[in-house]
C-alpha cells in the first residue's frame, strides 16, 4: 500500500521537482483533501475513510489500476478554504491527477486554477452547479448530480406528496443552511422554483461558528410553522439541526436534507423522535456488496484502515467509496483511451469527460445495486443522474422512494444562464482550449 499523509504547518515540505517526477513515474498520484479535525470532522472522517479504503483496496487486491500502484496522500484542510488552497499548491507539482476539494469554498477557489495548471477538479455532487456546463468549465466535473439537481429533486418529491407541483401554491417551505458558499449555492434556484410554483420560502442561515447553537433558528421555525423544511447542512450543523427539530416536535417526515445531511450520526442525534427524517441519496448504504467485502478483507481486517468497525458501510463512508469509484473508473478510461499505464492530469481530464460506468461494469466492480450507471460527456460534466429519497427508521436508512430524475428540464437552462453569468463576473474567462476527447 502506498498511503501517505500530509499535514500543513511548519513541518510541511514540498517535494523537489526531481522527486516529484520520480513519484509520478512510479505510481498514479491521488491527493485527497480531507478534514479529520474541526467542527466538520463528523462528516469529513467517514468520507475520508471511504475514499482512502476503496483506493487502498485496489492496491492490495489488484496491484493498483492497470498494473500501476496508486499513491494516496491526504492533506488536512480542516474544511478551511485557505488551508485547502495551500494543500492544492503544495501537492500539485507531485504529479496530481485530480483534486477532490470536499468543500464548495475550496472548489470555488480552485476552479480558476484548473485550466491554468491543467489539473481537473472532481467536485462530486457539490461545488458550483454551473460547472456542469463542460464548454465553459472543461476542467471541472460534478457527477452524478449538481446541487441544483438535488434541490429540484426535493421539490419534486414534495410536489408528488402534495398531489402535484401545482399544489405547492401557497405552501411555506423553510430552508435552513450553512451560511457559506455551500449553503448559499442552491438559493437562486430555490427562489426561482418558488416563483414558478407559488410557494413561499423562509430562510434560516446558520453561521459556521454557531452550528451547535441553533435554538434561535428553530424557535423561528416553530413560529413560522413551514409546511416543509429543507436542510443544506454539514459537519456539526446536521446532528444539531435534527436534535433541535425534534425538540420543537417538527414532523420529521416533512424535514428533508440534501445528500450531505444524511450521515448516520446526523440522524441518530435526534433519538427515537428522529424517525422519518428524509434525505436524498445516490448510492446504496450498508456493507452487503462484494466490493465492500473486498475492502473489509484487504483493508479493514488487515489493519490498513482508520474506520471504526461499526462505521463501516454507513452512508457517508459509502459516499467516499462512491467518490473513489469515479476516480478509479476515470483512470481506467484514460488508460484505455491513451494506451498508457501511467497517465497524467490531462489524460485524467479526458477520462473524466468520457466516463461511462455501465450496469455491466457496475456488476464487474462488485457494486451491483449500489449505484446507477454514470455517464459524462464533453458538454455535460454532471449527467444529472437519478437519485432517491431515504428515510431514517431509528436504526438505519431505508429507501423511501424509487430512483427518479431531478427536474432536468427546469434546471438545465438555468445552469446555462448561471454559467454565462459566471463568465461575465469573472472576465476575462478563458475559452475552452481542449478539444472533446475521442469517445465523447
Amino acid at each position: 500500500m502506498m498511503l501517505k499523509k500530509l499535514a500543513l504547518g511548519a513541518a510541511f515540505v514540498a517535494m523537489t521537482g526531481m522527486a516529484a517526477e520520480a513519484f509520478a513515474q512510479e505510481s498514479l498520484y491521488i491527493p485527497l483533501l480531507t478534514y479529520r479535525t474541526g467542527p466538520f470532522a463528523g462528516s469529513g472522517i467517514p468520507i475520508a475513510n471511504g475514499m482512502s479504503d476503496y483506493l487502498t483496496m485496489l492496491n492490495e487486491r489488484d496491484g493498483g489500476i492497470g498494473g500501476v500502484k496508486l499513491t494516496i496522500e491526504e492533506c488536512e484542510t480542516g474544511y478551511d478554504t485557505q488551508k485547502g488552497v495551500e494543500c492544492y499548491e503544495g501537492t500539485k507539482g507531485n504529479g496530481a491527477l485530480v483534486y477532490n476539494p470536499y468543500s464548495t469554498g475550496i472548489t470555488l477557489q480552485l476552479i480558476p486554477k484548473a485550466s491554468v495548471d491543467k489539473v481537473p477538479i472532481l467536485s462530486m455532487a457539490y461545488g458550483l452547479s454551473a460547472a456542469a456546463e463542460g464548454d465553459t468549465f472543461p476542467w471541472v466535473f460534478n457527477p452524478p448530480a449538481t446541487y441544483w439537481d438535488g434541490l429540484s429533486a426535493i421539490i419534486k418529491d414534495i410536489g408528488e406528496r402534495e398531489g402535484g407541483l401545482d399544489n405547492l401554491q401557497g405552501k411555506k417551505i423553510g430552508y435552513i443552511f450553512l451560511d457559506a458558499g455551500y449553503g448559499r449555492e442552491p438559493i437562486p434556484l430555490l427562489e426561482q422554483l418558488a416563483e414558478n410554483y407559488g410557494f413561499e420560502v423562509t430562510q434560516y442561515p446558520v453561521p459556521g461558528k454557531e452550528m451547535q447553537n441553533q435554538s434561535s433558528q428553530w424557535l423561528n421555525v416553530r413560529r413560522d410553522n413551514p409546511d416543509y423544511m429543507i436542510m443544506w447542512g454539514w459537519g456539526a450543523m446536521n446532528p444539531t439541526a435534527v436534535k433541535e427539530a425534534t425538540k420543537i416536535r417538527y414532523p420529521m417526515d416533512k424535514f428533508y436534507g440534501v445528500w450531505w445531511s444524511g450521515g448516520d450520526d446526523d440522524a441518530r442525534a435526534g433519538g427515537a423522535q428522529a424517525n422519518g427524517y428524509r434525505t436524498l441519496n445516490f448510492h446504496g448504504t450498508g456493507a452487503d456488496y462484494p466490493a465492500l467485502a473486498d475492502i473489509k478483507e484487504h483493508v479493514v481486517d488487515a489493519g490498513k484502515s482508520q474506520v471504526e468497525g461499526d462505521k463501516f458501510g454507513e452512508n457517508l463512508y459509502n459516499r467516499g467509496v462512491y467518490n473513489s469509484v469515479l476516480i478509479a473508473e476515470a483512470i481506467r478510461t484514460a488508460q484505455e483511451m491513451t494506451g498508457k499505464d501511467v497517465i497524467n492530469a490531462e489524460d485524467m481530464r479526458a477520462g473524466l469527460e468520457n466516463l461511462d460506468i455501465t450496469e455491466e461494469r457496475i456488476k464487474e466492480m462488485g457494486l451491483e445495486g449500489f449505484m446507477r450507471p454514470v455517464k459524462v460527456s464533453c458538454e455535460d460534466h454532471s449527467g444529472h443522474h437519478e437519485v432517491y429519497v431515504q428515510e431514517w427508521d431509528g436504526q438505519t436508512w431505508v429507501p423511501a422512494s424509487d430512483w427518479f430524475s431531478p427536474m432536468t428540464d427546469v434546471v438545465s437552462p438555468l445552469l446555462e444562464a448561471a454559467a454565462e453569468e459566471y463568465v461575465k463576473s469573472n472576465a476575462p474567462w478563458p475559452e475552452r482550449q481542449v478539444e472533446c476527447a475521442s469517445g465523447s
